[in-house]
């Protein structure tokens, strides 16, 4: 079963998004957890990812703007992005998988668009 990514939405620039994700079963909450983006015209990027004992990287385009978070439970995991000081830039579809990439389904993702 894919991740099911939400929170998504319209914000401006300076404002503030959460999303959320849950990814169900062993392989998930075994695993590093990414948050990836994906604007219109481009690959998917990785932007923020957290280890399975809870440690967190960013890339240097949301360093000091997001934060990602996790909990795992019995058999699955629930990530959160915090984004703030939100930039046009920011804008794309969201998805949420592990880190590296095993090849495994993509959910549907959240759209995030940030006007200026």
């Amino acid at each position: 079963v894919p991740p099911v990514e939400s929170g998504g939405g319209l914000a401006q620039t300076g404002g503030s998004l959460r999303l959320s994700c849950a990814a169900s079963g062993p392989f998930f909450t075994l695993a590093n957890m990414g948050w990836y983006r994906q604007a219109p015209g481009n690959q998917r990027d990785l932007v923020a990812w957290i280890s399975n004992d809870g440690i967190p990287n960013y890339s240097e385009s949301v360093k000091g703007r997001f934060t990602i978070s996790r909990e795992n439970a019995k058999n699955t995991v629930s990530l959160v992005l915090q984004m703030n000081d939100l930039k046009p830039e920011d804008t794309g579809v969201y998805y949420c998988n592990t880190r590296p990439y095993w090849g495994n389904s993509w959910g549907q993702g959240t759209q995030v668009t940030v006007s200026s």
